[in-house]
């Protein structure tokens, strides 16, 4: 039996520290894949693999946004609702700080800087997950409740079509 050996990072620590199931999949990262990659790879549906984006409002104040890998963000209607008056993506450079994960890799676990986090409200509709586990080519699939009861987000309706 081949049994494949899958990475340790601050996400997948953080998840066993509070008991969350999850399982890990790996696949072949591809620079610029994004979503559609990987959810093709996973043979899974690309609504159900999520995004973790790390943005800031005009004060460049950090901020984490769970959102379906096919839709987008509306920053217009997410400032409206944080009643900022903007936000916008950081820059990889800035949110490899914040988020101590290398862009294309970032999870929303295990982050070095406490950040707000927001969640699109229908992702709570799924019954499966995939999101990243912390290193580029590594997802982990979960149920999305076990995600709002470790990260607390605030559930956001900011789609767009993407």
């Amino acid at each position: 039996m081949n049994k494949e050996k899958f990475p340790v990072t601050p996400a997948t620590r953080l998840l066993r520290e509070h008991n969350i199931a999850f399982t890990s999949h790996l696949y072949p990262y591809e620079e610029r894949g994004g979503t559609a990659h990987s959810a093709h790879c996973l043979n899974v549906d690309e609504h159900s693999v999520i995004k973790t984006l790390i943005m800031e409002d005009e004060r460049r104040r950090p901020l984490i946004v769970l959102m379906h890998g096919d839709r987008k963000v509306s920053t217009k209607e997410l400032a409206r609702r944080l009643e900022v008056k903007t936000i916008t993506p950081c820059d990889p450079a800035i949110a490899n700080k914040h988020s101590g994960y290398r862009v294309g890799g970032t999870s929303p676990f295990g982050v070095r800087k406490t950040m707000s986090a927001y969640m699109e409200a229908s992702i709570l509709d799924l019954p499966r997950i995939y999101l990243n586990g912390g290193k580029r080519g590594f997802l982990i699939g979960l149920a999305p409740i076990e995600v709002q009861r470790l990260l607390q987000p605030t559930l956001v309706q900011v789609a767009i079509e993407d």
